[in-house]
């Protein structure tokens, strides 16, 4: 395994991460369970999860990707082991289940200490909020579109202030942020600077061979001022396995199950995915492989996010650490990317 530690701090985080939002959905907990046990086996000291999960987000499933992990850490007493990571969830139609007062002080303190008791822990390493509250281009939305009837107030300096209560407490270690754009990764860290506030150390959103806009605006921001990608979705929900265009994906495969996340299913999505599947034949890797590979040695990524169904899934994306990708590789892949950029965002 590789390591590098989150930036500005001195925790140690192995650069590939163990996702979790399929546990308690596509995935039991003996499942979860022996995902955590073979990764910590490989050196992957770091794992991810939210409240919100497993996702699709319901009511009846709610934070049961937490208890999981709670139960495994009373079970083995690894959580010594573990750089762990969770999330509050940003407010929306789909989790109103969970709370309908956005990052409030009350409704933050009220998460942190729900997920402490689901994951039978007194600390989170990395706190991070899910997404903005503001109404911006997150999810299948390209550009953003302004909405002069926003109704959210700029409240970046409470936030912080909230969230530097719970450091003091101990009760959290480090913040990051997720889903955030440019502007908003910058009022953060200036914020923070101004006031002596937390200090955003990372920022996670997807990235992939098939969604690299994070490497507009976003890359400067995480090169100029030290704020780490954990890029999730490197796979594009599986899609950057080829087992869509080859037809070997399981009844059980994500985009066969909740065909509503389609973002990674249009045809210039497809095509794209087609070319780099060829590329990777050629160099005799696979294309899981390949896209993980590409991700991770990104300079302004921390960790990859890598998530599975199954164990030989997990195998393989963990083994993806080995795989360096040549000059000549990453000119093949600039190839199709200059042709077909972002086909999703």
């Amino acid at each position: 395994m590789k390591y590098t530690t989150l930036p500005n701090t001195n925790i140690k985080v192995s650069k590939i991460c163990l996702g979790t939002m399929t546990w308690g959905n596509q995935n039991t907990q003996d499942e979860g369970f022996e995902q955590m046990d073979y990764a910590l086996d490989q050196g992957v000291n770091f794992f991810d999860t939210a409240e919100l999960y497993p996702v699709p987000a319901t009511a009846e499933t709610y934070a049961e990707t937490e208890r999981i992990i709670g139960n495994w850490f009373k079970k083995s007493g690894n959580r010594d082991k573990v750089v762990l990571a969770s999330k509050i969830a940003g407010p929306g139609d789909y989790t109103a289940h969970i709370r309908t007062n956005g990052f409030q002080p009350e409704a933050i303190k009220d998460a942190v200490n729900k997920s402490l008791e689901r994951l039978q822990t007194d600390y989170i390493d990395l706190y991070q909020l899910h997404w903005p509250e503001r109404q911006t281009n997150t999810f299948d939305t390209r550009d953003y579109v302004h909405n002069p009837n926003d109704k959210w107030q700029d409240n970046f300096k409470e936030v912080l202030h909230t969230l530097d209560e719970i450091v003091k407490e101990g009760k959290i270690r480090q913040v990051g942020i997720s889903n955030e754009k440019a502007w908003g990764a910058m009022r953060y860290l200036e914020e923070s600077k101004k006031y002596n506030l937390p200090r955003m150390v990372t920022i996670q959103n997807a990235y992939s061979l098939l969604n690299r806009v994070f490497e507009g605006d976003m890359a400067e921001v995480a090169m100029r001022e030290n704020i780490g990608l954990l890029a999730y979705s490197p796979m594009a929900f599986g899609v950057l396995s080829g087992k869509y265009i080859k037809g070997t994906a399981a009844d059980n495969a994500r985009l066969k199950l909740f065909p509503r996340f389609k973002r990674y299913s249009s045809d210039s999505c497809t095509e794209a995915t087609k070319q780099y599947l060829k590329i990777a034949e050629e160099n005799n890797i696979s294309l899981a492989q390949m896209s993980l590979a590409f991700v991770t040695q990104q300079p302004f990524v921390t960790s990859n996010i890598i998530g599975a169904t199954s164990m030989a899934q997990l195998k393989e994306n963990i083994n993806s650490i080995h795989v360096e990708l040549d000059d000549v590789i990453l000119k093949q892949i600039k190839a199709v990317h200059d042709i077909i950029p972002n086909p999703t965002a």
